[in-house]
Formats: structure tokens, C-alpha cells, sequence
């Protein structure tokens, strides 16, 4: 009777075991997706992470294969911004090999996915993670494993990385970098400093971090809000009084206001009135549909970004107004019908029960910003000599050059390559400045939020040289 206890009880222990396993990892390979004509050109791999030791958090990722030389090309973990948008935004609008087919009205039928000709992985294998908890297809298994914040999105995402790693031994030794833009900007240098005190304490699988890549990043939120009334003043959007008012009467702080002071506050309602009608993401492009924000959400310290999909309505409220055919966010649409198709959601691997409804960008995320400023991390990891390319669209009012381009002068460190354009095809693309922190920043010209969305063609241009150590 006691070996049949023993035995029953070694049974139990390798099936717990092999349930932790799969919850710990799983992955499969993907060889076609409804709406791909045909089987897919690119290697794409998609899985889940748990990472705690209960398996109550489960990080979901698309993994895409460099399209040149996957064990020598360096390996990027790209985080989009929000927080709370799905990696798919980068996957699908940004720096991945798909586009959504989004001149034809939508009928009905699974939106048709065609190739991006100008996706990062052709030079690199890129990890794109739904992260924090709860955004995309990542899900937790109780109310309590869904709470997270700054710090807590990266822990889980340090321990996603090594065990990623660990499963897939052919990358242990590639290049790493931390990748991201918009929200990124806070959670994406803290994660490579976690990174870089893990790689000084012999944490394994030691990674192999080389630096990190940022597009208009959310870094000093004063100094981006403070910095959008001379950016809107620059491009023309307000007026040479109204400017000079708000600079006198607010004293160049439109932050910390103080209520007494009616002069500033009417100047500021005038602003808000004479941006009303500008799309903030990209200030040349029309306001389309459910993804542009109110302009009183503009410069406050909740940060919302341009491509934020509202929640579902309760069936009291009415309706957003829809994007049309020809408007950037129509894509961001037909992204909602595709990844919530039953086919779809196969294809992908997706766990049956994990989710409801996928939403691009979920907004009801139980999120504690625990930070409102990562320049120190910044600071820190310059001075550990990693290299960083930061990059901002120059007609994004969300988060304007102007603040990005303060914020790396303050670091104090010398030009070794100064302001000077950077060519593509013979034209002018951006303008370029490289300090001796290793740090390269550039404007994308025309670029708006997310500027390879924009200008997908410069951005790969950019990437390519920079991540192979060339001038811009």
C-alpha cells in the first residue's frame, strides 16, 4: 500500500511538473495566418511566458526571425507604448513584416494582410511582447497577478527575457536590445539597467545587452508638456501674442498652475481652443474616428497617446464615430475585426478561455505609475557606456522633439558628430546628433508618434545604419 502511495504520489509530482512546465513556457511555430495570401515568407513564432513562479501571469509574444542571418543578427524586445497597447501595433503598423490592406472599405469579411517591404527584421530577430499584463493576448489568472505598474511590468519582463532565452539557446549569445516608443520611453531604460545590474551580479543566462532604441519617449513629463507651447509656436499653430502672453503670464511653467492666476488660465483655454482640431500624433494629418484624444488630455499627467482605441461601451453610450477608408486609424480597426476572429485566435495559438475581447489598447489596465521620470536611468546607463539611438518623429506634438532634445543636452555629454542632416535616396530624412555617451539622436522629417509608422522607409534606413555601427 505505501509503494502505491509513493508511486501515486511520483505520479502527481511529474504531472504538476509537467503542468508548471507548460505554464513556465509555450510556443509554436506559425506557417500561415488568415488573411496572408499564401504560406508565410518570414519565420514567426508565437508563445506564452509565465513569469512568477505560480503561473498566474502569463506574458504573450510574437517572435519574428531576422530574414538575413537569425544566429548572428542582433535580437531586439520591442515594447509598445501605451501603457496597455499590444505589440501587434509594432508587429502590424510599425517595424514588423505585416500591413493590413486598408484602401478598401471594410465588408464583413477577415481584413487582407500584405508584407511591409521595410520591416526591421531584416536585419534583426525581434521579440514583440504584449506587456504590461493584460494588454494583447498577455492575461493573468486572478484579480491580484492582473495588478502591475512600472516596476512591477519590468521585473516580469527581465524574468520573460531569461527564460525566453533559456528556451531558445541558439540566442543566448546574441546582441540585446531593448527596444520601444511612446509610454516605453519610462519602463525600456529601467529594464536594461535591471538588465545590466542582473549581467553584474552573474544572474544566468547572462544577456548579452548592448544598448537600446527609443521613439519619441516618454521620459521628463513637465519638460515634454512645457516644451509643446514653443513646439506649437514653431510650427505655426499659435500666434506670436498668444505665445508671448502665455511665456509671461504662466511664466513658462504650464503644469503646476496656480488657480489664482486668470491671465494664464484664459491664455491656456485659448491654446487649447487653437489646437482643438490638430491631430496631436501627427500635426499634418486629419482627426480620424476613436484614436485621437480630447485636446484637454493634452500636456496632463496621465499619459494617453494618439492611438489609443477606446473600451467597449456599455449599450447606455453611444457609439465613437469610426475611422474611414483613407484615415491612418481605419488600420487600427481592422487590426480589432482580424485578432478577434475565431481563425485568427487558432492560428496565433491563442488559449482558449485566456481573454475576451482583444483590444489594441486596453485602457482599463489596473497600472500604478510609479514613475514620472527616467532620465537618471538615462544617466545611469550612459555611464556604463551602453549605446542608445533615440529617434523622434519631428511633427509629433504628443511628445515634441523639442523636449527629447533637451533632456539628452542635459546629460552634459560632448557632440562627437554634430546637427547635420541625414540623406536618404538623395533627400534629406532627418537631422542627426551623436554624443560620446554612445548616444545617437535623430529626428525622422515628416515622422509623427510612432515615426516608422509614418516613415517606414527612412526609419528602416536609420535602423540599418545604426545598428551596424555606421553614421547615420
Amino acid at each position: 500500500m505505501a509503494i502505491q502511495n509513493k508511486m501515486a504520489l511520483l505520479f502527481f509530482l511529474f504531472f504538476l511538473f509537467q503542468v508548471c512546465s507548460k505554464l513556465a513556457f509555450a510556443h509554436s511555430a506559425v506557417k500561415f495566418l488568415p488573411g496572408f495570401e499564401g504560406p508565410l515568407p518570414f519565420e514567426l513564432e508565437t508563445g506564452y511566458v509565465g513569469v512568477d513562479e505560480a503561473g498566474d501571469i502569463q506574458l504573450f509574444y510574437y517572435f519574428v526571425k531576422s530574414e538575413r542571418v537569425p544566429e548572428e543578427d542582433p535580437l531586439l524586445l520591442w515594447l509598445s507604448g501605451g501603457p496597455g497597447c499590444s505589440a501587434f501595433s509594432g508587429l502590424a503598423f510599425e517595424i514588423g513584416p505585416l500591413n493590413f490592406k486598408a484602401d478598401v472599405e471594410y465588408n464583413g469579411s477577415l481584413p487582407t494582410l500584405v508584407l511591409n517591404p521595410y520591416s526591421w527584421t531584416k536585419v534583426s530577430n525581434i521579440i514583440f511582447i504584449d506587456s504590461p499584463v493584460g494588454t494583447g493576448f498577455s492575461y493573468a489568472r486572478n484579480s491580484l497577478a492582473a495588478r502591475t505598474g512600472d516596476f512591477i511590468q519590468v521585473h516580469q519582463l527581465y524574468q520573460f527575457l531569461r527564460k525566453w532565452l533559456v528556451d531558445h539557446p541558439n540566442f543566448i549569445s546574441s546582441p540585446v536590445y531593448v527596444c520601444g516608443d511612446s509610454y516605453s520611453g519610462i519602463p525600456i531604460p529601467i529594464l536594461a539597467q535591471e538588465i545590466s545590474n542582473g549581467n553584474e551580479e552573474g544572474i544566468r543566462p547572462l544577456i548579452n545587452l548592448q544598448g537600446y532604441i527609443l521613439g519619441n519617449p516618454k521620459t521628463e513629463p513637465n519638460l515634454e508638456a512645457n516644451l509643446q507651447i514653443p513646439y506649437v509656436h514653431g510650427m505655426g499653430l499659435i500666434s506670436d501674442e498668444l505665445y508671448e502672453s502665455l511665456k509671461r503670464n504662466c511664466e513658462e511653467d504650464y503644469q503646476n498652475l496656480d488657480p489664482s492666476n486668470e491671465e494664464c488660465r484664459k491664455d491656456i483655454q485659448y491654446f487649447s481652443m487653437c489646437i482643438s482640431g490638430i491631430q496631436t500624433g501627427q500635426i499634418l494629418e486629419p482627426i480620424c474616428g476613436f484614436a485621437s484624444p480630447k485636446p484637454q488630455e493634452i500636456g496632463t499627467r496621465r499619459y494617453l497617446d494618439e492611438h489609443h482605441d477606446q473600451k467597449p461601451l456599455d449599450d447606455e453610450q453611444d457609439p465613437p464615430p469610426l475611422p474611414t477608408v483613407g484615415c491612418r486609424s481605419y488600420s487600427y480597426l481592422l487590426s480589432y475585426y482580424w485578432a478577434n476572429d475565431d481563425n485568427v485566435r487558432k492560428a496565433l495559438h491563442i488559449r482558449n478561455g485566456s481573454i475576451g475581447q482583444w483590444l489594441r489598447c486596453n485602457l482599463g489596465l489596473p497600472y500604478n505609475i510609479d514613475v514620472l521620470s527616467s532620465f537618471q536611468y538615462h544617466a545611469n546607463l550612459s555611464a556604463r557606456g551602453y549605446r542608445a539611438l533615440i529617434y523622434s518623429g519631428d511633427h509629433d506634438l504628443l511628445v515634441p522633439f523639442l523636449s527629447t532634445q533637451a533632456w539628452i543636452r542635459s546629460l552634459n555629454y560632448t557632440i562627437v558628430d554634430d546637427w547635420r542632416p541625414w540623406i536618404l535616396q538623395g533627400q534629406v530624412a532627418g537631422y542627426t546628433r551623436t554624443y560620446s555617451n554612445r548616444m545617437t539622436f535623430a529626428t525622422v522629417k515628416g515622422g509623427g508618434h510612432t515615426a516608422p509608422e509614418y516613415k517606414p522607409a527612412e526609419c528602416l534606413a536609420m535602423f540599418q545604419r545604426w545598428i551596424s555601427e555606421q553614421p547615420l
